[in-house]
């Protein structure tokens, strides 16, 4: 019996091509620093920040302490006097990165349908950014948080862990109390969304094609295997055919 749906965020509910979206995201924010620290130092201080998130294995510290810890080491500057700036430059200037993304209708079409089912509906984006950048994402994705109430939204305040392995979608089984076949991951990167949710043994669908504007790689022969694959369109069109989301929904 399905429970819960995991939806990615960028390349799957909002058409965000990471490729055109991180330039513009670093220049903004580098450029609203530059009174605090040179660009390519703070670019190289994110950067290992990153690479600490990545590192996290669900066990230790959230992903917000590990980058932390390692960026502002990296920056040679303390919190106190970082993380105020940082948190007004995502208030007020990170809004201004949306005519770089894409609302895609069926986006909002799925999530209602899901709080519809009484699914538990999880914003499984993967958790490197602050809470305020996820919540100006879903709005710009047409699903806000002050309209829906999500079991869970991903951030770096809250896990552990990122996409980059299996622990990520260990960690949110833990938090929803669900056995990994009572949920459905719903995503259009192969390496971040299908694989590590697949080792835990969350069946995945994966968004690709022309609604999928974050394409980022194509199956290997890892064994993976997939319940499903089509444009959010597709998927959306398949719903609201049969009514529900189990595997008799997708292309098998």
């Amino acid at each position: 019996m399905l429970n819960a749906v995991l939806f990615d965020l960028d390349g799957t509910l909002l058409g965000n091509e990471m490729g055109a979206f991180v330039p513009v995201y670093f220049k903004a924010l580098t450029d609203y620093m530059a009174h605090l620290i040179p660009p390519e130092q703070l670019i190289a201080g994110i950067m290992a920040g990153t690479q600490a998130m990545d590192a996290n294995d669900g066990t230790g510290a959230t992903n917000q302490e590990a980058f932390e810890r390692v960026c502002y080491a990296r920056l040679d500057k303390g919190r106190d006097n970082f993380t105020p700036v940082l948190r007004q430059f995502y208030r007020e200037h990170f809004p201004q990165l949306r005519p770089v993304t894409q609302r895609l209708p069926e986006a909002r079409r799925l999530v209602d349908w899901a709080f519809e089912q009484n699914l538990e509906v999880v914003i499984a984006t993967n958790p490197v950014f602050p809470r305020q950048a996820v919540e100006h994402r879903l709005a710009w994705a047409g699903v806000p948080v002050s309209e829906y109430d999500y079991a869970l939204v991903t951030s770096y305040e809250n896990m552990h862990a990122t996409k980059v392995t299996p622990a990520y979608y260990r960690e949110i089984l833990s938090y929803l109390g669900l056995a990994p076949e009572a949920c459905v991951m719903i995503g259009d990167s192969w390496k971040l969304d299908i694989v590590p949710a697949a080792a835990v043994g969350i069946p995945s669908y994966w968004i690709v094609g022309s609604d999928s504007v974050a394409q980022d790689d194509a199956p290997s022969d890892d064994g993976v295997p997939l319940i499903g694959s089509g444009t959010l369109a597709d998927l959306w069109r398949q719903v609201e055919e049969e009514g529900r989301l189990q595997p008799s929904t997708f292309n098998l």
